[in-house]
């Protein structure tokens, strides 16, 4: 039970994330790429990785050799505030490459709503330990319902996936941290409405 929760928590970690989830997007939803060259969402990937996946992973393991956090899981939430901080900012410079991406204004909002969370979570992070992961899988969830609110699409099965593997995730990071529900579900409740209303909000102005 704990090797598949330790398991689950690695391949749905929150800096995996914003990558997993503009993936699912050009995948479900054919506005988001109409744009784009054959070869160009392979290199916008790449570049989304590069920047929300390589670049933290590699700083966190820099602070790591320099002695200023002790282990790569981020336990402690005093440790975690430098990370958060260097991972908003690649992801800001993310965001900044993006809008010069022929991508779909949805694509653009969807990561205004990855960045907003984000910043919430590193705030957060001063005073009280919310669950990066359940931001990270709550953002995915938010980002197909705004899909399937905006642009009608039939995402009824990603969606109950989506459900089933934030469910799995939660009971996983339950076992394998020191979370507690109220962080769990407030790091559900944050992602999922940064994305929803980062994506449906200019459909109401």
């Amino acid at each position: 039970m704990l090797f598949t929760a330790r398991l689950l928590s690695h391949l749905l970690h929150p800096l995996l994330m914003p990558l997993l989830t503009l993936w699912v997007m050009l995948r479900v939803d054919p506005h988001a790429g109409y744009f784009l060259a054959p070869g160009g969402r392979v290199l916008l990937l790449g570049m989304v990785a590069m920047m929300t996946f390589v670049f933290p992973v590699m700083s966190v393991l820099l602070l790591r050799r320099a002695g200023l956090i002790t282990d790569l899981q981020l336990p402690r939430r005093e440790e975690r505030i430098v990370p958060y901080l260097m991972t908003l900012l690649y992801t800001g410079m993310a965001l900044y490459l993006l809008f010069r991406t022929p991508l779909h204004p949805i694509a653009h909002a969807l990561f205004i709503g990855i960045l907003c969370a984000m910043t919430i979570s590193a705030v957060t992070t001063f005073w009280w330990k919310i669950s990066a992961h359940m931001v990270g899988i709550g953002g995915l969830v938010g980002a197909l319902f705004a899909l399937w609110y905006v642009h009608g699409l039939d995402l009824f099965l990603p969606i109950v996936l989506a459900i089933v593997l934030a469910g799995a995730l939660g009971t996983a990071r339950l076992l394998t941290s020191d979370h507690t529900h109220a962080q769990i579900h407030a790091g559900w409740l944050l992602g999922l409405g940064c994305t929803f209303g980062a994506m449906v909000l200019p459909t109401f102005v």
